[in-house]
């Protein structure tokens, strides 16, 4: 298992050696630095805790710029552990960067989707409207909402609310090209977020080709 924080920049496409148009997600992944190892032996599992980005000083609290001070670098704006990889591999404060992955692998991205604000049934969770003609006055609201004999609605009943900035995960993409020099990773199709988006890239946990 390897992983890598980084920021959604947005699409493109890329021509392949044989002249496919793929269309790419470029990701601006690293560099990361190595904040703390977790360990078997002293925290009952392995990980690797990167931050991502640096904040500055004043906008940081005493707790984030002490955690910081012991990989001696910078407070982070994205910090997030990946389970997984083997600490030992790692040293404190350590920099990662997208040569980390290579042309072809197989990764799971996790982001947070994009917020739509409130939302109505029909669009939330893809109900189905009623008849649209004049006088039926039921067009765009929620159905039934269930039993009578209860008296009130049980948990977990699909209504309007608010839709989207949800933690998300696409599995299963492949990475089309690394650019070393600009910490650059293509990764074909896209992946969840808004543009500048904070992501996270790990190996795939599932169908590896």
């Amino acid at each position: 298992m390897k992983g890598i924080l980084g920021r959604k920049l947005g699409m493109t496409q890329v021509f392949q050696e044989d002249g496919t148009l793929v269309p790419v997600t470029v990701v601006s992944a690293g560099p990361c630095v190595v904040l703390q190892r977790k360990e078997m032996a002293t925290d009952g599992y392995d990980a690797v805790q990167l931050g991502f980005e640096d904040v500055k000083e004043h906008r940081a609290n005493k707790p984030e710029l002490g955690h910081a001070k012991k990989a001696d670098t910078a407070a982070k704006k994205f910090i997030r552990e990946i389970r997984g990889m083997n600490p030992a591999e790692f040293e404190l404060g350590q920099e990662v960067k997208a040569d980390l992955f290579a042309e072809g692998d197989i990764v799971d991205v996790t982001g947070k989707s994009k917020g739509k604000g409130f939302a109505g049934a029909i669009k939330r969770h893809n109900q189905q409207r009623g008849p649209m003609s004049h006088g039926s006055r039921y067009h765009r609201r929620p159905g039934s909402l269930g039993a009578v004999d209860p008296m009130r609605v049980f948990k977990g009943h699909n209504l309007p609310g608010r839709m989207g900035g949800e933690r998300i995960t696409t599995q299963n993409l492949e990475v089309v090209r690394v650019d070393t020099e600009r910490n650059a990773i293509l990764i074909k199709g896209n992946v969840p977020g808004p543009k500048n988006g904070f992501v996270m890239i790990r190996s795939a946990v599932k169908g590896q080709k």
